[in-house]
């Protein structure tokens, strides 16, 4: 049994201006770079949910599965419902999922998020003063309930507060940043530019 990634890259970026998946970091689109976070990380398969600009995101990528979101305006929520559906077929037993928005991600973090998979797992990585945000873990079990939670703009949040202390939470502000980059000035501090 594998661990998936799962990158949510669908949104149009409506506070920042643009699409963040076509932002250009260290000569390669942001997507580009998300992705290949969760590959080195060992995740298999990689699938990445596209949708505001998705044809432009494709034309200017190399990227591994790909599942196109036409309802990505309604929210992260539909864009976590396609791609936990893409994964649906396979045998995988957990999915790790984040943002596209997160440059200062690692391999490493998402590593001891997806440490000790079972299909009832679920973790959260947390940062500066416990603040949780992404990766998160999906054990497939869990996919049924977090695909009725996840409306709108929330994805599997509300679903994860409702579990508790089943929700393993693991520290990872020494080895990445979990800044989600929202506006442009945020993308300054990562040299984030578009492309």
């Amino acid at each position: 049994m594998a661990t998936a990634g799962l990158l949510l890259a669908a949104g149009a970026g409506r506070r920042f201006g643009m699409p963040k998946a076509l932002l250009s970091y260290r000569g390669q689109l942001l997507v580009e770079h998300a992705a290949a976070i969760l590959t080195a990380a060992g995740c298999q398969p990689v699938v990445v949910v596209l949708g505001a600009q998705a044809d432009q995101v494709r034309a200017h990528t190399r990227l591994p599965g790909v599942v196109v979101n036409d309802d990505w305006a309604t929210g992260m929520g539909s864009s976590l419902r396609a791609g936990l559906s893409a994964l649906t077929s396979g045998t995988i037993e957990a999915a790790v999922v984040t943002l596209v928005d997160m440059p200062g991600l690692t391999p490493e973090a998402v590593r001891r998020v997806a440490r000790d998979v079972t299909a009832d797992s679920l973790a959260a990585a947390t940062y500066q003063d416990g603040r949780r945000g992404h990766p998160v873990l999906l054990g497939r079990d869990h996919w049924p309930g977090v695909v009725t939670a996840a409306t709108g703009d929330r994805g599997a949040r509300d679903y994860l507060r409702a579990q508790g202390d089943a929700v393993r939470l693991v520290p990872c502000a020494d080895v990445a940043d979990g800044t989600d980059v929202d506006l442009p000035a945020q993308a300054a501090r990562f040299r984030l530019t578009s492309s």
